[in-house]
């Protein structure tokens, strides 16, 4: 007789500490991914940028991770996981101690570049983790051991909006862009001073993650860890080639494309939303992306226990419609009940990006480093698909709609995108 998915340990007590280690370091990149995402707005305002430019914060973010993917991947291959996860941290830690000397410039670009290499090495990091944790015990609870390390991401992010309200916004000083501007034109040397203040308030937390992701370092390099990725040689050309044909994996690639663009953009944008919209603060509004981050948190372990009983894709389809309604309510309906409506759909999005990533490489055995390096490469939805949106939201109205409001379109089509993914893979019994 067989053992049901539900009688088999999600995490055997010999492979323990090694879960424990490896799922904290979701933590650390959900920290760096969503301390990250209201500096969009800090930047436009302490560099005078249109959204559109300062959104360019998340094109250099996600596109460390779409660059270094594949690198991180033959890497992995070539070594091991353990070694990924060191070259991982070192350049996390590498881009963060960056931002010291890039505050002390007068330009944006130092800045792109040390999120550049930091998510250089969260690359390394997701490209690593994800496979690593889905090897740590039995195929028939791969994707239910995902979504539980996944399930301490979102902690990492509360961690980092709240950094972000307290420590950054709350603290810049509160001169609006409008008289920013006005005091760069009457005083350039005092507008320098407010400048270079700001600047080194941006910069400080980052210092802070950098000595943090350090210590990490250390811990990995004196800890043993199994290793659990194929061994031998392999043929780069023959893994593309399967990795190819197999249609629920590129599938799962382009839904986790329009996943991640959805997630970014929906966290990034609340405060646009809750300023332009509401006229409420930025360091105020950034408490409602605190709350929609908590929903997303208890949502993702509510679903992570739901997968025991519930198919991943009808799950993830169900979820999707759910955010297909939330999002329409944001673009048609005014006022506080459409913030509220951004706010929720946080809870719609909880399990996507492992249940997607769980279902896309189910049953892809020894290509699974490069699987995973195509699937962290799709995390460049987060870096286009936030200046598309950016660019809308600069325009004062479309369709009779406020820019803001109207821009919510571009999350709509994600979502329709997700649906029909989870609707495709309804029947994958994992």
């Amino acid at each position: 007789m067989t053992k049901s998915n539900n009688s088999i340990p999600v995490v055997t007590r010999q492979l323990l500490v090694p879960f424990i280690l490896v799922t904290s370091l979701f933590s650390l990149w959900g920290f760096a991914n969503d301390i990250t995402n209201p500096m969009v707005r800090a930047f436009s305002k302490v560099l005078l940028m249109s959204n559109f430019e300062g959104s360019l914060v998340q094109f250099a973010f996600y596109g460390g991770y779409f660059a270094m993917a594949f690198v991180a991947a033959y890497f992995i291959k070539k070594f091991s996981y353990k070694t990924g996860i060191l070259l991982g941290l070192a350049l996390y830690a590498t881009g963060a101690f960056l931002f010291y000397p890039s505050s002390l410039g007068h330009a944006f670009w130092p800045f792109l570049l040390s999120y550049f290499i930091l998510t250089c090495g969260l690359s390394f990091l997701e490209t690593s983790a994800n496979p690593y944790i889905l090897s740590m015990g039995d195929a028939a609870t791969a994707t239910r051991r995902l979504n539980l390390a996944q399930a301490f991401n979102p902690m990492g992010s509360l961690l980092g909006m709240f950094t972000a309200q307290n420590f950054i916004l709350a603290r810049l000083n509160s001169a609006t862009f409008e008289e920013r501007e006005a005091l760069r034109a009457v005083d350039p040397e005092a507008f320098e001073l407010l400048r270079q203040s700001d600047l080194a308030v941006i910069r400080n937390p980052y210092v802070v993650i950098g000595a943090v992701v350090f210590v990490f370092f250390l811990v990995f390099l004196f800890t043993k860890m199994p290793k659990s990725q194929s061994d031998g040689d392999f043929n780069l050309k023959d893994t593309f080639s399967r990795l190819l044909k197999n249609k629920r994996y590129y599938e799962g690639v382009i839904a986790q494309f329009f996943y991640v663009g959805v997630q970014i953009m929906c966290w990034t944008f609340i405060i646009h939303y809750a300023e332009m919209e509401l006229g409420i603060p930025n360091d105020t509004a950034q408490l409602y992306n605190i709350v929609a981050m908590s929903i997303f948190c208890v949502s993702r372990f509510i679903c992570t226990y739901l997968l025991k009983y519930v198919r991943p894709g009808v799950l993830l389809k169900c979820l999707a419609f759910g955010g297909i309604a939330l999002v329409l309510g944001v673009i048609f309906i005014k006022g506080m009940l459409g913030l509220y409506c951004l706010i929720g759909i946080s809870a719609c999005m909880s399990l996507m990006f492992p249940t997607i990533y769980g279902i896309a490489l189910d049953g892809i055995g020894q290509d699974a480093e490069f699987g995973a390096a195509g699937l962290i490469m799709a995390i460049l939805g987060g870096s286009v698909m936030p200046p598309l949106q950016a660019l809308m939201i600069d325009q004062e109205s479309i369709l009779g709609l406020s820019g803001v409001r109207f821009s919510f379109i571009l999350p709509l089509i994600c979502f329709i995108v997700i649906a029909i993914y989870g609707h495709r893979n309804r029947d994958l019994a994992r």
